[in-house]
């Protein structure tokens, strides 16, 4: 058979086939269609009355929780100043001469009214003695006036001399007397130039070295217009001045307007770890620099061993309202969720939910939160990276403690000052 007659059989062959299926009835129809949709499912094997369950979802991820840490702590506001001399004095001549001797050695600490720098004398010496001898020739005069007014008094009484007369003699008195004053004035004067001539130490303090060696000629004048010889400095108590701003200055008003005790403060010097000076709080200027916003305050603290000298550094922090009740978390319990800063907290159903917070200091690796928080809210210490909010977890109590070696915060929080725990 040749390949057209074997085409013309397979068409006859199709058609004959379409013309008895048309004359099947309907459900004949179905049977023959449904048959090799049948067997195609069966040659798949995909059975639908069989096919096995969904996939079980996981188990909640586990987390720990803790309550945050209720302590009393004391907040400090961190300032930067100096060290000043409670008194500072400049030691200049009170009279012109030459220097004869120095008395101190440089850098030593006096005690007032030592002597210091010794101005030659002799000049001051002869200027007293002839003070001296022209009060003792007034009060010779004042001698004489007054026998002959007293001889006048009594002769007045027989007429024998005028009432002008005697009111001469008497004005002679008055003026004898005017002149003796002004003798003793002049002495005291002279007496005190002599006195000048030893230079002493006005207070006591640590000084400074000389400026003026032996045999130099020093001036006297008012203010700047005298020789300056050396500086003294009081260091005992000593002043800590610093700047602060004003909204640290609003800070503290409130804080002393709600009733707080007077501020104490604590310095560390460059090379200390610890806040060892104390002082208080003693002075704050009558206004605010328009310029920069700060007010100039001042701080005073003893020191016996006069260790603490004018010029120095140092770190002050001063006490930002004294004690309070704080809620501490773990520093590494803060998200980030762009300005806001967010703690995780876990609900009675196991639900996370976000919390907004303010921020505190950092102690022992605690962070403080001001606000934001309960005590009784369950927080998320470990385990953050599985705890998405709005999901749930199996929550696991923990502990919440300070650790005195927590290194620094693991990210930058706008939060100023520091504070303790309470002592």
């Amino acid at each position: 058979m040749n390949m057209i007659s074997r085409v013309e059989t397979e068409e006859a062959s199709r058609a004959g086939f379409a013309k008895r299926f048309r004359r099947l009835p309907f459900w004949q129809r179905a049977g023959v269609v449904a048959l090799p949709i049948a067997l195609v499912v069966g040659s798949t094997g995909i059975a639908f009355k069989d096919a096995p369950a969904a996939p079980a979802a996981p188990p909640a991820p586990v987390v720990t929780v803790a309550p945050p840490l209720v302590r009393d702590i004391n907040e400090w506001d961190d300032y930067v100043g100096r060290f000043e001399a409670s008194r500072a004095v400049e030691v200049r001549p009170r009279v012109a001469g030459a220097i004869t001797g120095v008395h101190f050695t440089d850098g030593a600490v006096v005690r007032k009214g030592q002597l210091l720098f010794t101005i030659d004398p002799r000049p001051f010496t002869a200027a007293l003695a002839e003070a001296r001898a022209g009060l003792a020739s007034a009060q010779s005069d004042l001698a004489l006036a007054r026998a002959d007014l007293s001889r006048a008094e009594r002769l007045v009484e027989v007429d024998a001399v005028s009432r002008s007369d005697l009111e001469r003699l008497q004005a002679r008195v008055r003026a004898a007397t005017a002149a003796m004053a002004a003798g003793q004035a002049r002495v005291r004067s002279r007496a005190l130039d002599v006195e000048f001539t030893q230079v002493r130490a006005p207070i006591s303090g640590r000084i400074s070295d000389r400026r003026v060696d032996p045999g130099n000629l020093v001036a006297a004048g008012e203010g700047q217009g005298g020789s300056l010889l050396t500086t003294i400095n009081a260091l005992d108590p000593i002043y800590f001045t610093f700047d602060g701003s004003e909204a640290l200055f609003l800070k503290t008003k409130r804080a002393r307007e709600a009733g707080a005790a007077a501020s104490p403060v604590e310095i560390r010097l460059q090379d200390e770890a610890d806040y060892k000076w104390k002082g208080r709080l003693d002075f704050t200027d009558n206004g605010l620099d328009p310029r920069s916003g700060t007010i100039r305050g001042r701080a005073v603290l003893s020191n016996p061993g006069l260790f603490l000298t004018p010029g120095m550094f140092g770190n002050m922090r001063l006490s930002a309202g004294g004690t309070t009740r704080a809620l501490m978390v773990p520093d590494e319990a803060i998200q980030t969720d762009q300005a806001r800063k967010l703690v995780l907290t876990v609900g009675a159903d196991g639900t996370v939910a976000p919390k907004p917070v303010e921020l505190g200091p950092v102690v022992d690796g605690l962070r403080i939160i001001r606000s934001g928080l309960t005590p009784q809210d369950k927080v998320v210490i470990a385990g953050t990276q599985m705890a998405m909010p709005g999901a749930k977890v199996q929550p696991k109590p923990g502990r919440i403690a300070p650790d005195a070696s927590a290194q620094q915060p693991t990210f930058t929080a706008p939060v100023t000052g520091e504070a303790t725990f309470a002592r």
